[in-house]
């Protein structure tokens, strides 16, 4: 099992302020923007997109929620062993507000087309939107493509791509992974 760096700490940092940058263009103030990070991969990537923003960026206004999709995928019963769900942290209204979901892979879109039902349980949003780190293109079973993307990458079947975060395994890095 041979592994690749797709990208390092530097760059992993540029292209998060690139993303930061971006959805400033976009949301200006975020007063009406709310960021909600997909359990549980995508919650380190929103909360570092959202650090960024208050800190690096001056937004006062940064909402950030956590949403849980276990039990809204499509195969979710399709497993042998059964699933543990995580934490939904959503305290504040969704109704009118533009969302924008932030997951860490875009793969097959199924994690998306789960929160997009997941999160009509908050309410109905104006707008969503969709921010990943890593797109992989090719690999779609549904049609659905990231609104902000941090890289673009070819990977072919027997291939993953894992992202670690400091928060969890001390290092910022993207691998791509022969399996």
């Amino acid at each position: 099992m041979g592994q690749k760096v797709l990208l390092n700490a530097k760059e992993v940092n540029i292209i998060l302020h690139r993303l930061a940058c971006q959805l400033i263009e976009k949301h200006n103030d975020f007063s009406n923007t709310v960021l909600v990070g997909l359990q549980p991969r995508g919650i380190y990537l929103a909360r570092r997109i959202a650090k960024i923003l208050k800190d690096d960026y001056k937004i006062k206004n940064i909402k950030l929620g956590q949403l849980d999709i276990t039990f809204y995928r499509d195969d979710f019963r399709r497993g042998e062993k059964p699933l543990e769900a995580n934490s939904t942290d959503i305290n504040f209204l969704v109704e009118d507000k533009n969302i924008v979901f932030i997951d860490d892979v875009l793969y097959t879109g199924r994690s998306i087309r789960a929160a997009l039902t997941a999160i009509q349980s908050f309410g109905r949003p104006n707008e969503i939107e969709l921010l990943t780190l890593i797109d992989r293109r090719f690999s779609r079973h549904l049609p659905i493509q990231p609104d902000y993307r941090g890289r673009q990458v070819d990977v072919i079947n027997n291939e993953k791509v894992k992202v670690n975060w400091q928060e969890n395994e001390n290092e910022d890095a993207v691998y791509l992974i022969e399996k």
